[in-house]
C-alpha cells in the first residue's frame, strides 16, 4: 500500500513538473515598450561657413533671340542670337545662406537678321521703316544689333549653400540697361534674282527710334556652373509713335562661376 501511494504521488508530481512546463512555453513574451525617436534638430542655417564658396560671380550667356509681338511686316530669318557678359556681387542672407542677392554690371547684346528687309535707322522720316528689298538689289545678309549697359539684379537660392559648384540654383531678378549702340550692318550686295554683284558692306548707326532704357525680367537655373536662362524685355524696344511695339525675349545657356 506505501509503494503504491508513493508510485501515485510521484506520477501527480511528475504531471505538475510537466503542467508547469507547458504553461511556461504556452505564456506569451512581454514586449518592452518601443523607445521613442529623438526629435531631428532643425538645422541652423546661420551657422554654415561660407569661406571660399563660389558665388557665380561672372557670368556668361550666349543662345536664341526673338521679338515677341512683332508684327507679320516685319520678315526676321535664321538664328537671331544675344550674348551677356556680366561681373556679380553675391550677398548671402545672415539667417539663411540659402537665399542671396546677386548684384552686377555689364554688356549684354542682340543680333536680329531681316529677310530682304532693311531697318532704316539712320532715315530722317518720323517713324522707324522697315523696308522690303526683295524686288530690287539688296543685301544677301542684314542684321540689326542692339547693346546695352546693364546691371543685372538676382534674387538666388542654393541647396547647398556651402558648395555652389554642387549644387542646383535657382534665379529670379530684372536687368536694367542703357542702350549705347545701335546699328545695322548688310553685307554681300546681290541684285533680285540673288545674283552677287559685289562684297560690299554698309554699316549705319543711329540710337533715336530705340528706347534708352531697356527693363527686362529673367530667370536662371543651374546646376554648378552650366544652366538655363530666359529674359523679357518688359518695355518696347522701339518707342512709342514711331514704329512697331516690340518685347525682345531670349533663352540660352548660361556658364557661371568664381
Amino acid at each position: 500500500m506505501r509503494k503504491f501511494i508513493a508510485a501515485l504521488a510521484t506520477v501527480i508530481l511528475a504531471m505538475g513538473v510537466q503542467a508547469q512546463t507547458d504553461s511556461s512555453k504556452a505564456a506569451p513574451a512581454v514586449s518592452e515598450p518601443a523607445k521613442a525617436k529623438p526629435a531631428k534638430a532643425k538645422k541652423d542655417w546661420s551657422k554654415l561657413n561660407l569661406t571660399g564658396r563660389p558665388n557665380d560671380h561672372f557670368m556668361f550667356q550666349t543662345g536664341y533671340e526673338t521679338w515677341a509681338q512683332a508684327p507679320d511686316t516685319i520678315k526676321l530669318k535664321g538664328f537671331g542670337r544675344h550674348l551677356n557678359i556680366y561681373l556679380m556681387m553675391d550677398f548671402p542672407f545672415k539667417s539663411d545662406p540659402r537665399f542671396s542677392v546677386g548684384l552686377g554690371l555689364g554688356i549684354g547684346s542682340s543680333n536680329l537678321f531681316f529677310d530682304k528687309q532693311e531697318v532704316r535707322i539712320a532715315a530722317t522720316t518720323t517713324n522707324l521703316e522697315f523696308r522690303n528689298v526683295a524686288d530690287t538689289n539688296h543685301f544677301k545678309k542684314y542684321k540689326l544689333v542692339n547693346v546695352w549697359a546693364e546691371i543685372p539684379v538676382e534674387l538666388r537660392y542654393a541647396l547647398n549653400p556651402e558648395n555652389t559648384n554642387a549644387s542646383w540654383k535657382f534665379a529670379l531678378g530684372v536687368k536694367v540697361g542703357t542702350m549705347v549702340n545701335a546699328h545695322t550692318k548688310g553685307k554681300n550686295w546681290q541684285n533680285s534674282a540673288g545674283n552677287s554683284l559685289n562684297n560690299y558692306t554698309l554699316k549705319e548707326n543711329n540710337k533715336r527710334y530705340f528706347n534708352s532704357l531697356r527693363m527686362a525680367a529673367t530667370a536662371r537655373i543651374n546646376y554648378g556652373p552650366l544652366g538655363l536662362h530666359a529674359a523679357y524685355q518688359i518695355n518696347s524696344l522701339i518707342k512709342d509713335a514711331v514704329g512697331p511695339q516690340v518685347h525682345p525675349m531670349s533663352i540660352g545657356l548660361t556658364v557661371s562661376g568664381l
